[in-house]
This record gives C-alpha cells, structure tokens and sequence, in this order.
C-alpha cells in the first residue's frame, strides 16, 4: 500500500486486503475494491468497503465507470481515508483513483494521474484510461 502525498487517499493491490491489521494500522477506514477476478477479501466488518467489477479494458459500461469515481469522489470529499485497489494495484485503481482525486480536488484528470503515478510504479492500460477520460470529460467538462 502507498499513500498519495497529502491526501487520505493510498493505493493497494489485491493482496493488501489479505492482511486487515495493515489496513487496520495505515487507519484506513474505507475500502474500493475494482476487481472483476479476484476473489472477496475478509475484512473487519467497521470498514466501509465498495466492490465494483472493472475490467482492465475500454469494454467497462460508463455507468459503473461514473459510479466507481463518484463514490471515491464522495469518499474523499467527506476526508474519509481510503484504500483504492486492483488486482495488482497498477492500471485501474491508478486510474481510477486519479479521476476520483479529479472530481473531488475540481482539478483536471491529467494533473490528477501525475499526483497518483507520482505515488509509486504504474502500468496503466491505454484502454482503460481512455474509457475512465471519455467518462470524466463526458460529466464533468474535464480533460
């Protein structure tokens, strides 16, 4: 898990949420989960946890696009700490956190993303950002 440099926001992969005393510890109190094949983690049942199954594509419907980034967005706007992950914690929770950081912060998605990559590795699927773009500059008049 890593931190995005002043903000309630960190970044995980599938395997952060194996160890709950660590999100325990990081005083995480909100979980999103964007998996389409991991399996359900065990988490203490305190947490705030949101599932949403996104593929690592440009084939996700923009309604579950806009509803994953609008809840991050109100989790965030509420200065709830939260953990964002994917199965490797490198494309779609990148993304998808940067457009919640967007929407909350009314910054633009590309200043967003920086502050996210800057964060630790990324990997992040042209697919997969161009839908997350499409859908943030569809609704909110930002690119």
């Amino acid at each position: 898990m890593r931190q995005i440099a002043g903000r309630q926001l960190w970044l995980g992969h599938a395997g952060d949420l194996r160890d709950a005393r660590a999100v325990l510890d990081a005083g995480l109190a909100a979980v999103v989960e964007l998996a389409d094949s991991e399996p359900h983690s065990v988490l203490p049942r305190d947490l705030i946890r949101c599932r949403f199954p996104l593929s690592d594509d440009a084939e996700n419907p923009p309604w579950l696009v806009r509803l994953t980034i609008q809840s991050i967005a109100a989790i965030l706007v509420a200065r709830v700490t939260l953990l964002v992950c994917c199965s490797a914690g490198m494309s779609r929770s990148v993304c998808i956190a940067a457009a919640g950081l967007a929407l909350a912060e009314t910054i633009t998605i590309d200043e967003a993303l920086k502050l996210v990559i800057g964060s630790g590795p990324a990997d992040v699927s042209s697919g997969f950002y161009s839908r997350v773009v499409e859908v943030v500059g569809n609704e909110y008049g930002r690119h």
